[in-house]
């Protein structure tokens, strides 16, 4: 069957705390996002690989306490002062400050004033700041003395309900066994469900056919993640 046009509607991710699914990988994590008025200097690492769910516990946590979102990116230019004034602060991929000089110096002015003035702050990054090379030392060195947690890889438990709630956000229903299958078959990871189950989605708008075995075993083999 020829292909037919797809469009490419925008998928809306639930974000909110009740939709995270909590697991022995991110159990902890969870529990001091909860307890963010307990964190030893109103600052917290959140710490993990793309995909395993920084971003939706940062969310979370802004939702509470109406915290800002700054792009790491973002801080060389960014008005600092203003930003520490909303007391509640998120800064994430906190790594790509790695070799940009500029981008040191602001997350270290940045964590100086939210300390001065009592902010809060919530930094996210894929690996500790004790892995991070030639970096301005003062910065490390401040770094490496926050409280840090760390989101493990899913187990199939979590990696079967993130699948869930992936094709739910594309508002697809689709049946338990095939669930099954996909845990039991692809790459262990959160970024790998996420790039699946739009590789799924747009596979069957494409040939118009419905989410099965056999289609999932296509998608599987050409992306790469089909295992035993």
């Amino acid at each position: 069957m020829a292909e037919q046009l797809t469009f490419n509607l925008p998928v809306r991710a639930a974000l909110g705390r009740e939709a995270f699914l909590v697991a022995p990988s991110n159990a902890l994590a969870v529990a001091r996002i909860d307890a963010w008025r307990n964190w030893p200097g109103r600052a917290l690492i959140l710490c993990g690989p793309e995909g395993c769910g920084k971003t939706h516990l940062a969310h979370a946590w802004a939702r509470d306490t109406g915290a800002e979102f700054v792009a790491t990116a973002s801080l060389p230019e960014a008005d600092l002062p203003a930003i520490v004034s909303r007391r509640f602060i998120v800064v994430e991929d906190c790594q790509q400050v790695v070799g940009q000089p500029l981008a040191e110096v602001a997350l270290f002015h940045l964590y100086n004033m939210a300390r001065t003035q009592g902010a809060w702050l919530l930094l996210t990054a894929r690996t500790p700041p004790a892995t991070w090379p030639d970096i301005l030392a003062d910065l490390k060195s401040r770094l490496q003395a926050l409280d840090l947690v760390h989101i493990q890889p899913p187990d199939d438990d979590l990696l079967a309900g993130l699948l869930v709630k992936l094709f739910a956000d594309r508002q697809i229903n689709v049946a338990p066994d095939l669930i099954s299958y996909l845990v039991s078959r692809m790459e262990r990871s959160a970024a790998a469900a996420r790039d699946l189950v739009a590789r799924l989605d747009q596979a069957a708008l494409a040939l118009n056919r419905p989410l099965g075995k056999r289609l999932a075993r296509q998608v599987l083999d050409e992306s790469g993640q089909l295992g035993a």
